[in-house]
């Protein structure tokens, strides 16, 4: 009898945990449907990783994940699991960008800036960048200082230019550090200074910017 009674104690648990663990597959958690994406769209894998790594996406930014919009949007951009699109590459990367997502800021900047999947237009580009700028994100600081410096959105402002790309910079930015190299070297944004154009614009050339190497020996930095 008491034999029975274990081996109906242990059919009944594993017939429960069957269920729990059916029910936890089932169940839509976001963050677990987006985490594949991320290994899948970042270049290679197949064309079916890419086609379920879009499916996950759009299931997960479908209830309201940011990071998910962000990635759906990056992949309607691209083409990657579906047919390039750019207005609903604009319209997932708007939704991540709302709920504070720096990532999909950026992408709205740029699309804003070159009228992808929307109008061009500079001041929501400047708003957006300075957005996800304010977050650290480093890509963003580059092209909220360009903006800055060319009055693209916003009225020119040299020492906002420089104070952005000194931030980016820092992180290891190397398009960053090349342009703070040069306004060092021009005295735009801060006092002329050579000796700090040739460390930033030797540090971009280490990091691979090929246009630092060119400037380096043209302005003969070497000397500095």
């Amino acid at each position: 009898m008491k034999k029975t009674i274990i081996i109906i104690c242990a059919l009944l648990f594993a017939s429960m945990l069957y269920y729990f663990i059916k029910k936890s597959t089932e169940q839509s958690d976001a963050a677990t449907q987006v985490n594949p994406v991320f290994m899948s769209d970042k270049g290679g894998g197949t064309l079916t990783d890419k086609k379920q790594a879009f499916d996950r996406s759009k299931k997960s930014a479908e209830q309201g994940d940011a990071a998910a919009q962000c990635s759906l949007g990056f992949m309607y951009y691209k083409g990657e699991g579906t047919l390039t699109n750019k207005k609903q590459a604009f319209y997932w990367s708007k939704k991540s960008a709302e709920q504070g997502y720096a990532d999909a800021q950026r992408n709205l900047g740029l699309m804003y800036e070159y009228g992808d999947g929307t109008l061009t237009d500079k001041k929501q580009a400047f708003y957006w960048f300075k957005k996800s700028a304010e977050q650290g994100l480093a890509r963003a600081q580059v092209n909220l200082g360009f903006m800055y410096e060319y009055g693209e959105g916003t009225l020119t402002d040299k020492k906002q230019a420089f104070y952005w790309y000194k931030k980016s910079a820092e992180q290891g930015d190397a398009t960053a550090q090349y342009d703070l190299g040069f306004m060092y070297y021009k005295g735009e944004g801060t006092s002329k200074d050579k000796k700090q154009a040739a460390f930033w614009i030797r540090k971009s050339y280490d990091n691979g910017y090929a246009k630092a190497k060119e400037t380096w020996d043209n302005l003969e930095l070497w000397k500095y």
